[in-house]
C-alpha cells in the first residue's frame, strides 16, 4: 500500500546557498529569511530546553554520593532510582509521540516540560528512598514526551542539508548541560548547601523553557500529515530493517549512557577514593567533549552519509568507560579529563541511531512514533534493565565491572551500525535528500525490503 506523498515544512522547501552557522542564533539572526530566521530560533529554545530536561534527569547520578548515605542505600537501590523514571520515560516516549503525530507537537510538548520541572523540584523535597522513586518515576512520565516530540520538530522544520546538523545540536545540549555542567553545578550546590538544594537548581529552568516553547514555537505546517494513520500502518513500521536494527542499537547506546553516568561517580568516590567533586569534574569534562562532537559528528554525517559517523562514534564512545578503570590515570586529572574530552561521542551517537536513522526510515508521518518506538525498546531494556543489572553486579563483583557493561554498550552500537541500510542520501545534495526525505519513504518500499 502506498502512502500519500506530503510535503513537509514550508521552511524545507526553501533552497539556499547561505552559508550555516556553527551556532543558532536566539530570537533573530540579521540579513536572514523568516524560514531560516525562525529555524534559529527554534533550535535555540528547544537546545536550552532539552538541556534543562536532560540536567533534571541527570541530576539523581551525580547527587548519588549525597543522598545515598542519608537513605542508607545499596548500589542496586540507586541503580533502581535510574531504572523507574527509564521505564516510565520509555512508555510515555512512544505514546505520547505516536498522539502528536495524530493531534500536533506543542499540545503536548508544553504540559510535559512544565510538569517534569515541577516534579524535578519537588525531589529536593523526598524524605525517603521510596518517596525519591515516586517522584522520579513521576517525571519519566512527564519527561518522556519531550524527546520525542522536540526531535520531530527539528526534522520537520529543517532543510535536508541541516537536519544532522541541527539534530546534533539540540541533542547536544544534553552533553553541554546534563553530562558537562550538571556534575559540576549539582555537586558544587550539594558540596555548599546540601543536594536538595541542588534538586531545586537544577529543575527550576525547564518552566521557562515551557514558557519559550508556548511564546515563540509554532506547530509545523505538515499539510496534513496530522491525520489518523490505521494500527495496520502502525505495525508495518516495524517491517523497516532500520527500525528494529535501530531498536537494539537504542539498547546498546542506553547501557552505554546509564552504566556510565550512574556508576561512574560512585566508581570515582568509592574505588579509586577521589572526592565526589573531582568526579563531577571529570565527568564534565567528559559531557563537554560530548557536547562538540554530539553535532560536529552528526553535521558530518549529512556529508558522507550516517553508517561510518556512527561506527566511528561507537568505537570512540568506549575509551570512556575503559579509561576510567587505567587507576594511575588519576593521578593526572588534567590528562585523564582530556582523553575523555576527546572520546566521548555518546550524544552523537543518540541524534543518529535514536533519530536521524529511523526517521529517514519511514514515511513522514510516522516520524515521532518511529523515534518513540526506538526510545521506548531502548529505555526499557537499555536504560530500565541495565543500570538494575549493573547494580546487582556490582554490589557482587564489584563497581569496576559496571565500566566493562559501559563499553559492551557501546560495542553493540557498533555491530549494529554495520548492518544498517543507507538511508535517504543527504550528502549527494538538496534536492536528492529533499526529493526522498521530504515526501516520505512509502510503506512499499518497506514491503519491498
Amino acid at each position: 500500500m502506498r502512502v500519500p506523498i506530503r510535503l513537509s515544512n514550508p521552511i524545507i522547501k526553501q533552497q539556499t546557498t547561505s552559508r550555516s552557522f556553527p551556532l543558532p542564533c536566539l530570537l533573530s539572526c540579521n540579513g536572514m529569511d523568516g524560514p531560516r530566521r525562525y529555524e534559529n530560533t527554534l533550535i535555540s529554545i528547544l537546545f536550552f530546553t532539552w538541556g534543562m530536561v536532560f540536567l533534571g534527569r541527570m541530576s539523581q547520578m551525580y547527587l548519588a554520593p549525597y543522598f545515598a548515605p542519608e537513605f542508607h542505600l545499596r548500589h542496586g537501590q540507586i541503580g533502581t532510582l535510574a531504572s523507574a523514571m527509564a521505564i516510565t520515560w520509555a512508555a510515555s516516549t512512544f505514546v505520547f509521540g505516536a498522539l502528536s503525530d495524530r493531534f500536533g507537537r506543542k499540545a503536548m510538548l508544553i504540559p510535559a516540560v512544565f510538569i517534569f520541572s515541577i516534579l524535578s523540584c519537588l525531589s529536593a523535597f523526598a524524605h525517603s528512598y521510596y518517596q525519591l522513586l515516586i517522584v522520579r518515576a513521576l517525571m519519566g512520565l512527564a519527561g518522556g514526551p519531550t524527546w520525542s516530540i522536540m526531535t520531530a520538530l527539528i526534522e520537520e522544520s529543517s532543510p535536508a542539508t541541516r537536519r544532522g546538523r541541527n539534530i546534533g545540536l539540540v541533542v547536544s545540549a544534553a552533553a553541554l548541560v546534563g553530562l558537562a555542567a550538571a556534575p559540576v553545578l549539582t555537586t558544587q550546590v550539594a558540596a555548599h548547601w546540601g543536594w536538595r538544594a541542588a534538586f531545586l537548581v537544577a529543575g527550576a529552568p525547564g518552566l521557562l523553557a515551557a514558557l519559550l516553547i508556548w511564546k515563540f514555537v509554532r506547530e509545523p505546517e505538515l499539510g496534513g500529515a496530522h491525520e489518523q494513520p490505521s494500527w495496520v500502518e502502525y505495525v508495518s513500521l516495524l517491517r523497516h530493517r532500520n527500525i528494529w536494527l535501530c531498536c537494539i542499537g537504542a539498547i546498546g547506546f542506553m547501557s552505554w549512557l546509564f552504566a556510565l553516568n550512574v556508576f561512574a561517580p560512585l566508581y570515582i568516590t568509592e574505588v579509586v577514593h577521589q572526592p565526589a567533586t573531582t568526579a563531577g569534574f571529570l565527568l564534565g569534562a567528559s559531557g563537554f567533549g560530548s557536547f562538540f562532537l554530539g553535532f560536529l559528528l552528526p553535521a558530518l554525517s549529512d556529508r558522507v552519509g550516517r553508517k561510518p559517523v556512527l561506527l566511528l562514534m561507537a568505537a570512540m564512545s568506549a575509551v570512556v568507560p575503559l579509561t576510567f578503570l587505567i587507576r594511575g590515570l588519576f593521578l593526572y586529572p588534567l590528562l585523564l579529563a582530556a582523553i575523555v574530552f576527546v572520546a566521548n561521542t555518546g550524544q552523537g551517537m543518540a541524534s543518529l541511531i535514536m533519530v536521524l536513522v529511523p526517521t529517514e526510515s519511514v514515511p513522514a508521518q510516522f516520524r515521532a512514533t518511529s523515534i518513540g518506538l526506538v526510545t521506548l525498546v531502548g529505555e526499557a531494556v537499555g536504560g530500565t534493565a541495565s543500570p538494575r543489572l549493573a547494580g546487582a553486579l556490582a554490589e557482587k563483583y564489584g563497581l569496576s565491572l559496571t565500566m566493562w557493561l559501559a563499553a559492551a554498550g557501546s560495542a553493540v552500537v557498533f555491530l549494529v551500525a554495520l548492518f544498517l541500510r543507507k538511508t535517504a542520501n543527504i550528502g549527494h545534495g538538496l534536492a536528492a535528500g529533499e526529493s526522498s526525505h521530504i515526501a516520505g519513504l512509502t510503506l512499499e518500499t518497506a514491503s519491498e525490503e
